[in-house]
């Protein structure tokens, strides 16, 4: 089969959740399938990004959107009522150049990731499948109590805006799937049930357990520049720490990931170190005793846990992001819900090295047992198969 594969971003590197997830997807599709990779791209690309997507795909098209041009469509979707996500990735010279490929590659099927680029093909009469991943109108909706005051009238407007979109896109394509059954409990349309999940995978060859010196006692990562990102490491600092240093004054926290804000650079103390871009994500998940993700706000799974779960790194999280796992509490994982929670889990795992160990290797095992990209792209297969 051929497909054409439009997404948001080129895959390459993978360090956001939707390049790692079209990237592995790509990598399992590719085994059987002839694979044309069309992808938007805002930014500088990597200089090895080309080189490493055409191991998997017979051919790359770049389609490049100017600052200007997407300022210029943020306000035009604006003013037709339009999400301002999809305002910023459509663009209709865009639009053009890849309905010019689509019809000179004649694809069998073709697959969409993320409501961001449902609008360039929509309305092309071939079979298609839509990735929704996560349910941006309820990520929009978590973010407005958290907001500036003077933001929050603009992301109510957004919230239904994509609520409306997420909706109308359910009826234009003949295939859904999506990351997790709570997101698609979310999805805003009354035959949600018909979405397919389809989990992201480990790739547990590569995280896989490491012996390294524990220089950190917690350890979050993730893309710093991302705001449930930025929320959690303001919870986790300003929340949690000041409960727990009182109890271990020599207390280490890293806080791992490219692009970090401002408001993570601020973190930064004697207890708190910032490490930017790291190479080897690996290494970081390694020198920490205890691996924290306290999301707040946000959805979908997050792959920083299945990675560190996949390392043996014993891990704590909140329920928001614990009830994509769908893993046992207390076993797998341990979940807190309020900072005097995260602290006790904290001080018991830092002060039981042994119970720490038993729930690093449940974890492990679990998703071994639940998180294959091989297990779920051919999920996907299935469905293009009709």
């Amino acid at each position: 089969m051929r497909i054409f594969v439009l997404l948001p971003r080129l895959p390459y590197p993978t360090e956001k959740g939707d390049k790692l997830r079209a990237f592995h997807q790509i990598k399992q599709l590719s085994r059987q399938h002839e694979i044309i990779l069309c992808a938007l791209n805002d930014s500088v690309l990597h200089k090895d990004a080309m080189h490493v997507l055409n191991k998997y795909v017979k051919a790359v098209h770049v389609i490049n959107l100017g600052k200007f041009s997407i300022l210029l469509n943020i306000i035009k979707a604006f003013f037709s009522g339009r999400p301002m996500q999809v305002g910023y990735f459509y663009n209709s010279s865009a639009k053009k150049q890849i309905l010019k490929l689509i019809s000179e590659c004649k694809p069998d099927h073709i697959f969409c990731q993320l409501i961001r680029v449902a609008e360039y093909v929509m309305d092309v009469p071939i079979p298609k499948t839509i990735d929704y991943q996560d349910v941006f109108s309820k990520g929009i909706d978590r973010r407005i109590a958290l907001s500036p005051f003077y933001l929050r009238p603009f992301l109510k407007i957004e919230h239904r805006r994509l609520q409306n979109y997420e909706r109308m896109v359910f009826d234009r394509f003949d295939n859904k799937i999506i990351i997790s059954q709570p997101d698609r409990d979310l999805i805003p349309h009354p035959e949600r049930n018909k979405i397919v999940v389809v989990a992201n995978g480990v790739d547990t060859d590569f995280f896989s357990p490491m012996v390294r010196e524990k220089k950190y006692d917690l350890v979050f990562t993730g893309n710093m520049g991302y705001p449930p990102n930025i929320n959690s490491a303001e919870y986790l600092v300003g929340q949690i720490l000041p409960r727990l240093l009182p109890r271990k004054q020599d207390l280490h926290l890293l806080l791992a990931g490219a692009n970090p804000n401002i408001r993570v650079m601020v973190l930064k103390s004697n207890n708190v170190d910032i490490s930017g871009w790291v190479p080897d994500m690996r290494e970081c998940y390694a020198s920490a005793k205890i691996f924290i993700a306290p999301m707040q706000i946000g959805t979908g799974l997050q792959n920083k846990l299945l990675e560190a779960m996949a390392m043996e790194v014993p891990c704590i999280t909140s329920p928001l992001a614990f009830q994509a796992l769908n893993a046992e509490s207390g076993k797998d994982i341990l979940v807190a819900e309020t900072p005097d929670e995260y602290v006790k889990h904290i001080l018991f795992l830092l002060n039981n090295p042994e119970k720490a160990r038993e729930i690093g290797l449940n974890g492990h095992r679990f998703v071994h047992e639940n998180f294959s990209w091989e297990r779920e792209t051919a999920k996907i297969e299935k469905l293009m198969a009709g």
